[in-house]
């Protein structure tokens, strides 16, 4: 008898080792746990007919061992019985049928001794109860054929033996240590610099092509515009002419685009078509004349104390010192209020102080039987953080505001004081200044833009001599007055310059 010994970790592995080197009909003798993982016994099927034709023999019962047969006794054997010993033969479990095997080799081996040294008397070795049970039912009359019973315990053997798998224990989770848990967070700040980086140069690409982009439109469109100017000598001396006086490019650019080819005049067309767009107050009556409650603002120093005293000298002539009240808001300034007063006291008009919103409406109560009140407040710069806090104390809503603008200022600071002081919602604007202005195409360019009032203008410092009320026409005359050359005039070539700037939609010009 060949037996093998499989190991391996699970019991299937093993069963998978013993049909690749005995065969799917090899017989199972033991399965059993080592330290490989399982161990299994086995042999080959022709190792068990061998046994088999052993065994079938010494199943016959002899004059020696069994007793005699009892024929008187038993009935004869019927079908049903011979399946009924089958039945409990096969009812044998796989380690029964291993003990049996054992035990049938023990005897063949302890038969062939006593065959060798014949005797008389032999002392049968004491069986234990498995033994006995396996012994007397091999032992089974002749009338049972053996035939049936080698039969089961070959489809009992060929059946394979299912064998437990170990169930191997789940590995415990192992627990990183400070270095792995340092390196991995360096792996994700790495990770995330990188994504951090890539997503600044993709933007910063997108912010260049945005920019080439805009570079490439302005260009086409100065090339376009300057290509018209070409193609239209009318347009090229219109813009040359309004670019020396000092007009913006937004506005110079909207009147070159409605100008017709066929107009005789440019330089007349374009006058007669500002004149129309800026509106003046000499339709209306005078201020003097209308009355009401006014306060003049304005940035540091463009003449609104001045202004306000022009102002209430032409009051006072017509209609009398009585009707007039004064005050002022201007105490930032170390004696800024005298100057005022000063003008009061030649005027015989007492001037008021007031120093906040409770004082200011107290005052306006006080004086709301005179005709005209004029207020002075003090000058502050346009992005100032005080202006706020001076529009809020003027809030009263009968108060009129009117914008003191300097006429000789920049185009740019003059836009930028009409948005601070909210010129939209003043009543008009004082042109101030005029005397000291070289251009005054820039204040004008700018009030047009915004559609603002000019409702007085002063230009010098005669109290009232010096307050007057211009007509647009006498305005615009003034602003496309020719200017003697300087090193500011342009020539033709440089026009490209100034029309290379990105267009300004909205200058609300009508021809």
């Amino acid at each position: 008898m060949n037996v093998k010994r499989f190991s391996a970790k699970t019991s299937r592995d093993a069963l998978v080792m013993v049909r690749q080197s005995l065969g799917d009909d090899a017989v199972v003798l033991s399965t059993k746990p080592c330290a490989e993982g399982v161990e299994v016994l086995a042999m080959a099927p022709d190792s068990m007919q061998h046994i088999e034709r052993i065994a079938a023999p010494a199943a016959k019962p002899s004059a020696k061992t069994a007793p005699a047969a009892k024929p008187a006794l038993r009935g004869p054997v019927t079908p049903v019985d011979e399946v009924q010993r089958d039945v409990e033969q096969l009812a044998m479990s796989t380690l029964s049928f291993q003990d049996y095997v054992r035990e049938r080799m023990l005897k063949r081996r302890e038969a062939a001794l006593k065959a060798e040294t014949p005797a008389v008397d032999r002392v049968e070795p004491e069986l234990s109860p498995l033994q006995a049970k396996l012994t007397a039912r091999m032992s089974a009359p002749a009338e049972a054929p053996a035939v049936p019973v080698a039969q089961a315990a070959q489809a009992v053997l060929r059946q394979t033996p299912v064998l437990r798998e170990e169930i191997a224990a789940a590995p415990e989770p192992a627990v990183p240590s400070l270095a792995d848990v340092a390196a991995e967070n360096a792996q994700r700040a790495r990770r995330a610099a990188d994504d951090a980086t890539a997503a600044r140069r993709e933007q910063e690409m997108m912010n260049e092509l945005r920019s080439m982009k805009g570079l490439i439109e302005e260009r086409f469109g100065a090339l376009a515009f300057m290509e018209k100017l070409q193609r239209q000598p009318g347009q090229a001396r219109l813009t040359q002419k309004l670019l020396d006086c000092g007009f913006s490019p937004a506005l110079i650019r909207k009147l070159a685009e409605s100008l017709s080819p066929e107009t005789p005049d440019e330089s007349a067309w374009a006058a007669g078509v500002l004149e129309r767009n800026l509106m003046t107050g000499e339709s209306e009556a005078a201020l003097e004349d209308q009355g009401g409650v006014y306060a003049l603002v304005g940035s540091t120093g463009v003449g609104k104390t001045t202004s306000t005293a022009k102002l209430a000298a032409a009051f006072a002539t017509k209609y009398g010192a009585a009707n007039l009240g004064l005050v002022t808001l201007d105490a930032y300034r170390v004696g800024a209020h005298e100057q005022l007063r000063t003008y009061g006291r030649i005027l015989g008009v007492p001037v008021h102080t007031a120093h906040d919103r409770a004082s200011l409406e107290d005052l306006l109560d006080l004086l709301s039987a005179k005709k005209m009140v004029l207020i002075d407040t003090a000058g502050m710069a346009q992005r100032d953080s005080r202006t706020r806090e001076l529009l809020d104390m003027l809030g009263h809503r009968a108060i009129q505001k009117l914008v003191v603008i300097n006429a000789a200022q920049q185009g740019e600071t003059i836009e930028d004081v009409l948005i601070s002081y909210r010129a939209s919602l003043a009543r008009g604007v004082i042109l101030s200044k005029m005397d000291e202005a070289v251009k005054l195409a820039p204040a004008l360019d700018a009030l047009i833009r915004h559609k603002l009032k000019v409702v007085g203008v002063a230009n010098g410092q005669r109290v009232p001599e010096d307050w007057h009320r211009l007509s647009s026409h006498a305005l615009v005359h003034r602003a496309l007055r020719p200017v003697a050359g300087t090193a500011y005039k342009m020539d033709a070539s440089d026009m490209n310059l100034i029309f290379a700037a990105p267009q300004v939609r909205g200058a609300g010009l009508h021809a």
